[in-house]
């Protein structure tokens, strides 16, 4: 028997808000809007992946001070006790420490948002949210690993009577474009670790050949004026000469910034292209 269907109601108040999911083009930039909206999930994520680092931990927080120190202590005793490799005139614990806060930053991030994806496999291939929260979150652990030795730094450049300048006004502008040039490492590794597997011992091996490409251990002024020219084919050289110069006062290279900067967005953009091509495969093969 036929009856009549019950009219629609035309109150906004009652009508529901439905989300459409369509492809995007093959090549295209990350929809920063629909990011912006996921912006809770990324906090809630990032203080997930500390509580699971530090979770049944003996030591705690306390790891993350405690490994930038070893490592402070072995460079020290190789590279200036036993090397003698100059230090621009600043103690070289303090000097080396500058270096390696920005270094330890990158490897970390590209080491963590390289495998991010595999580790949250199964929230990848049952809710849908925008993929590149994934790598992006994974980087803001690093983050703050960063801040802690950031503080044990100042902490040391007061022992040693090193003043902090108005250059510390800086920090912000080259942790900037460190943070972009590693989420656009750390976006395209995550997506070729999707498909290869493999690829996750290789970002190991790179980042330690990387580190001594880079001026972390050694200042500038240690490569010979003829080849110093080299460090501006690394993306990384502005970012760690930056931050160290502005916790130690030392002079900003604007050409070698302007370089890298370029460089950074470069491989930003490269790496966001690469990861919208790709993710829409990544349910069903990760």
């Amino acid at each position: 028997m036929d009856r009549d269907l019950p009219l629609q109601s035309t109150n906004n108040s009652s009508e529901k808000k439905v989300t459409v999911i369509q492809p995007t083009p093959s090549w295209s930039l990350v929809n920063l809007a629909e990011l912006w909206s996921y912006r809770e999930l990324v906090s809630v994520m990032i203080i997930r992946d500390l509580k699971v680092r530090y979770k049944q931990t003996v030591m705690g927080v306390a790891w993350a001070v405690l490994q930038p120190l070893t490592m402070i202590l072995i460079f020290t005793l190789i590279f200036g006790k036993l090397a003698k490799i100059p230090s621009d005139g600043y103690p070289y614990p303090v000097f080396v420490f500058s270096g390696l806060l920005a270094w330890n930053f990158f490897s970390s991030a590209i080491g963590t948002s390289g495998v991010s994806l595999i580790g949250a496999s199964n929230l990848v291939s049952k809710v849908y949210f925008p993929r590149i929260i994934v790598p992006i979150s994974s980087i803001g652990v690093s983050l703050v690993d960063f801040v802690i030795s950031a503080a044990l730094l100042l902490i040391m450049m007061m022992l040693y009577g090193i003043p902090i300048t108005a250059n510390i006004l800086w920090l912000p502008f080259f942790m900037a474009g460190l943070f972009i040039l590693s989420i656009g490492f750390g976006s395209w590794l995550a997506a070729i670790t999707v498909t290869y597997r493999d690829f996750r011992y290789v970002i190991s091996y790179l980042l330690q050949i990387w580190m001594y490409l880079t001026p972390v251990l050694y200042p500038v002024s240690f490569v010979p004026e003829k080849w110093q020219w080299l460090l501006y084919l690394n993306p990384l050289y502005a970012w760690i000469t930056g931050i160290r110069a502005s916790f130690l006062n030392q002079p900003i290279d604007l050409f070698g910034t302007f370089i890298s900067l370029s460089f950074s967005i470069l491989i930003f953009a490269a790496g966001m292209f690469y990861f919208e091509k790709t993710q829409r495969r990544f349910a069903d093969i990760i």
